[in-house]
């Protein structure tokens, strides 16, 4: 599997740029005013080769879809909605404002279990995690890919990397998310600047590597010392987090805070896999496809 940078602006023959990641090498070319169809245009200079797939995991969050698939860049190979028995009108708005939505009912409960849902629907070689509140901006999007495309494995968003910021995080929520972040770094040997926020994106071929077994919020930490004890290469990318637009968070300091802790406890005495592991392996059902 190979990726490429390219220009991407009709009339350029200046040359062309190409970035090759995975284990293969190719040579791109660039013709005057033509541009292959597998190429997606990412911006006025730049395309990508490689699908990208958005999942959005949701529960009654009709309201807020209208803010997130606004900032969706309309070159996004697919949606995929995670409905988590939403007993509102989330999943027509959903394709109504993105008519080919990738809709999938979850079977069991927790974000953990609707994003591995998610994934499981994906057919994008890059997977991107997005929350449904609108507090993500989905025009960073580009920022992620560029991160994959230039090397990475899995682009980690960061609200406390140089450019990124939050709205929405009280002092105690703050407080914790910096010393469990502290804790998987000195454990795990990362250098993470942010732990638990759910902006992340990454290479399909992760979930070769990783096994996600967690079916709550937790998830997220997960993933990020998966990715670390499997060797994957980790870049973070500068995020905002903006403030919920509608409906109440579920989240809770001291109870999430203590199932993230217990996650990172117990992972520490989990040894890292000598070969490579199926993912998505959890015993619940997948949710069927719409």
């Amino acid at each position: 599997m190979s990726s490429f940078l390219r220009p991407a602006v009709p009339g350029n023959t200046a040359g062309t740029t190409a970035t090759v990641t995975a284990t293969a090498t190719a040579v791109a070319t660039a013709t005057l005013g033509r541009i292959p169809a597998q190429y997606r245009p990412i911006s006025s200079h730049l395309a990508i080769t490689p699908p990208v797939s958005v999942v959005i995991p949701a529960m009654n969050e009709a309201e807020n879809l209208p803010y997130v698939f606004k900032t969706l860049p309309e070159w996004i190979h697919e949606v995929v909605l995670v409905d988590g028995n939403s007993t509102d009108d989330t999943v027509n708005v959903a394709r109504e404002l993105w008519p080919d939505v990738k809709v999938v009912k979850q079977a069991g409960k927790g974000k953990g279990d609707a994003l591995i849902s998610g994934f499981a629907a994906c057919t994008g070689d890059i997977i991107v995690m997005v929350d449904a509140d609108g507090s993500a901006d989905g025009q960073e999007i580009v920022s992620y890919v560029s991160a994959l495309v230039g090397g990475a494995d899995f682009a980690k968003g960061s609200r406390f990397a140089n450019g990124g910021g939050t709205d929405d995080m009280t002092a105690i929520r703050r407080l914790g998310n910096r010393v469990l972040c502290a804790v998987v770094n000195a454990k795990f040997g990362a250098r993470y600047t942010d732990l638990c926020y759910g902006y992340n994106a990454f290479w399909r071929h992760c979930l070769d590597r990783i096994t996600l077994d967690c079916t709550g919020f937790e998830i997220e930490t997960l993933m990020n010392i998966r990715v670390v004890k499997a060797g994957l290469r980790v870049q973070e990318v500068p995020s905002h987090e903006y403030l919920r637009i509608h409906g109440v968070s579920n989240l809770s300091a001291v109870r999430d805070g203590l199932r993230v802790l217990k996650v990172i406890l117990k992972e520490k005495g989990v040894r890292r896999p000598a070969r490579r592991t199926p993912a998505l392996t959890l015993k619940a059902p997948r949710g069927g496809v719409s």
